[in-house]
């Protein structure tokens, strides 16, 4: 079902895993500031340790080689490398740690996935205004270019950003996020509209700088839920459907891969919603300027987050209040015969991934595309014996395979997050993911497979050997 070279791999985050929040002079991050603020997160809890990966990064080697994963996503920790963001001060022990990363990977014939930006913004340039700044296009270009200089020669694939959809509703829409704003139905489209021109920009950089001579390729991670109508007869469902994927997965595909503007139905929905509340003026979805190089083109691949699905009726938004929400005007239903794993929000809806590959196939013009993040979560009583994550991967993992085979999608590798359980941002550590279970309570942090990193083991064994 997969080619020779598919990647099977799994993914992490810096934040998330690293630790040495204060360590051989890191600068702080937004999200250091806002796990220190009370009653941010589960529990009051941080991951100033986490999984200390920062110092046990040849445990984290020894569960990938245990895996047989091909390929490995990790993230750049922004203020680890430059503690004020900017290139005036480069941190060499920042350097160092990612160099022996690199190597280490290589060395054992897994070939990296590197993301510039998982949501941990230095502290330092939030306090000039982070992602609304007028000067944060320039300021994350010259981040993209050091990294690119720095690391490039080892580096094939690269994420510019993870989920900017994600980070502007849960940092500047609802708080759930670093930094913590809540400035409804305005900043987080500005801020999707900075990261767009901040990622053409680094794209442009790489494609015109390094390119010829390290011949990798660069995209940003899109998350997407799976929608469809409720009642597939109901113009009005469907309508509603339709409009609710635009807002979340057309917010960033429709620029990158199909006009290089954003989706007609988006714009429509947020100035109609303008219009009934007496917003007049521009609108509040800003336009990419002619004078700005072209967004359009600007990712040589799709990378794919999915999680779960939903079936969208109309209504739910449209009300009164000047918000996402209501701007999409679209309420979503969890269909009874889908199970939750963990968290309320995950309905486990394998086949959903399908159906997204598909779509993303027959409207973004075919692209190649990677599954960058895919998982199952376990919350209260841990389970090492976890028999239904085992199942959940190997039937999503042949939901990938359909879409290959029988729908003709280009996928090029599957990523599982996480390689290990780590901090799950707002939810603290009281939500896992891993292949590896850690347990928070020893010092040395103890990594122990899962039942199902077992299986995802055999999974890739057999699916490599079928090739061979």
């Amino acid at each position: 079902m997969f080619p020779a070279d598919f990647a099977w791999g799994a993914s992490t985050a810096a934040y998330q895993i690293e630790g040495g929040w204060q360590a051989d002079g890191k600068g702080p991050s937004i999200w250091d500031t806002f796990c220190h603020e009370k009653g941010r997160v589960f529990g009051d809890q941080d991951a100033d340790v986490s999984c200390n990966s920062y110092e046990l990064w040849e445990k984290d080697l020894e569960c990938i080689q245990q895996l047989g994963l091909t390929h490995y996503r990790l993230s750049l920790s922004w203020a680890r490398l430059l503690p004020d963001g900017t290139t005036r001060h480069v941190n060499q022990k920042g350097v160092q740690y990612y160099n022996r990363v690199l190597d280490d990977l290589l060395a054992c014939n897994v070939s990296p996935m590197v993301t510039l930006y998982h949501f941990d913004m230095p502290q330092a340039l939030q306090d000039q205004g982070g992602w609304k700044s007028p000067d944060i296009v320039a300021l994350f270009d010259s981040y993209a270019r050091f990294c690119f200089q720095t690391f490039g020669d080892r580096v094939k694939l690269w994420l510019t950003i993870n989920e900017p959809g994600v980070c502007a509703t849960h940092g500047y829409e609802d708080g759930l996020h670093a930094p913590g704003l809540k400035e409804p139905g305005r900043s987080a489209y500005l801020v999707g509209h900075s990261m767009l021109r901040a990622h053409a920009r680094a794209w442009h950089s790489y494609s015109s700088l390094y390119k010829a001579e390290q011949g990798g390729a660069v995209s940003l991670a899109i998350s997407s839920d799976w929608l469809e109508p409720l009642d597939p007869s109901d113009p009005a469902d469907v309508a509603a459907a339709e409009r609710d994927l635009a807002f979340k997965l057309g917010w960033f595909a429709w620029p990158l891969f199909v006009t290089g503007d954003y989706p007609d139905v988006m714009r429509a929905a947020i100035d109609r919603q303008s219009e009934k509340l007496g917003c007049g003026g521009a609108s509040r979805l800003p336009r990419f300027s002619q004078d700005e190089a072209a967004v359009l083109g600007t990712a040589d691949f799709f990378a794919l987050n999915y999680y779960t699905s939903r079936k969208v009726r109309a209504g739910g938004g449209g009300g009164q209040t000047l918000c996402m929400k209501s701007d999409r005007d679209a309420q979503e239903v969890v269909d009874a015969s889908w199970p939750i794993c963990g968290v309320s929000w995950l309905a486990v809806v394998p086949h959903g991934l399908r159906k997204l590959l598909k779509y993303i196939k027959d409207t973004c013009d075919h692209p190649a595309i990677y599954v960058t993040e895919n998982g199952f979560s376990q919350v209260g009583p841990l389970q090492t014996d976890d028999v239904q994550r085992c199942g959940f991967y190997e039937d999503t993992i042949l939901e990938v395979g359909k879409a290959v085979e029988e729908d003709g999608v280009d996928v090029r590798g599957y990523f599982v997050w996480s390689l290990l359980d780590n901090f799950e941002w707002a939810d603290g550590f009281s939500v896992r993911f891993g292949l590896f279970h850690v347990d928070f309570s020893d010092a040395q942090r103890r990594r122990t497979a899962y039942r199902s990193g077992l299986q995802y083991a055999k999974i890739i064994r057999r699916y490599r050997a079928a090739v061979q």
